[in-house]
């Protein structure tokens, strides 16, 4: 259970959620989402955003990756918590689900079967859905999980690239170096809580704690 945590994330902000499994951060991110209520404490969200602004890119499950939907039906999911009790896409938002799966390079798949993608190319799609619910903020829980290192090198690069344009990230991740090398700010969840900087953080007792321990284990 974490306790006595507090931390505000800020429009243009890379926050990585790091710490030891089990230490609660996949928990977060699911009260941040409202899928879980805070057992005490509050979140307060800026009057410019709503949760339904916040688009997601989960862990994935197999049964997640076997999905069999076409890569064009799952892009435009990422608009039905904008469209209350519209039954139907827009032409303006197919138009933006187009653009946004030739942004993430999978144009071409579009007719595609999801499950029949590669898991670098799965998250692609799911970047892609999360850009369409919003402009603001995305949630990224554990996104290179299975990924070789090349594919996972190129979801970095992508993240970075929509980080410059704008787009605020919070990410929860295994991977510290990365944390280290692209995070503006650390959210390090475990027997000590910190919150900072990344210069802090690299700084700080459970920040070289915990980057030497994982360090040896490689």
């Amino acid at each position: 259970m974490i306790r006595n945590l507090n931390f505000a994330v800020n429009a243009g902000n890379y926050l990585c959620i790091v710490g030891e499994n089990g230490s609660g951060k996949s928990t977060l991110v699911k009260a941040l989402l409202g899928l879980l209520a805070p057992m005490s404490g509050y979140i307060i969200f800026d009057e410019d955003l709503s949760r339904s602004e916040i688009g997601y890119l989960p862990q994935q499950t197999e049964i997640q990756r076997d999905f069999p939907a076409s890569v064009r039906e799952v892009v435009l999911s990422g608009f039905q918590g904008r469209m209350g009790m519209r039954p139907f896409y827009t032409a303006a938002e197919k138009k933006e689900a187009l653009e946004q799966m030739e942004r993430m390079g999978i144009l071409e798949f579009a007719k595609r079967c999801y499950r029949d993608l590669s898991g670098g190319q799965q998250q692609r799609v799911l970047l892609a859905r999360a850009l369409c619910a919003t402009k603001k903020l995305l949630l990224l829980d554990e996104p290179v999980t299975g990924l070789d290192p090349k594919v996972t090198q190129e979801l970095y690069d992508l993240i970075e690239t929509l980080h410059k344009e704008g787009v605020t990230i919070v990410m929860i991740s295994h991977d510290v170096e990365a944390a280290v090398k692209y995070a503006t700010h650390i959210l390090h969840i475990g027997d000590i809580t910190f919150f900072g900087s990344k210069k802090d953080y690299l700084n700080s007792q459970p920040g070289r704690r915990f980057l030497a321990g994982t360090k040896r284990e490689k």
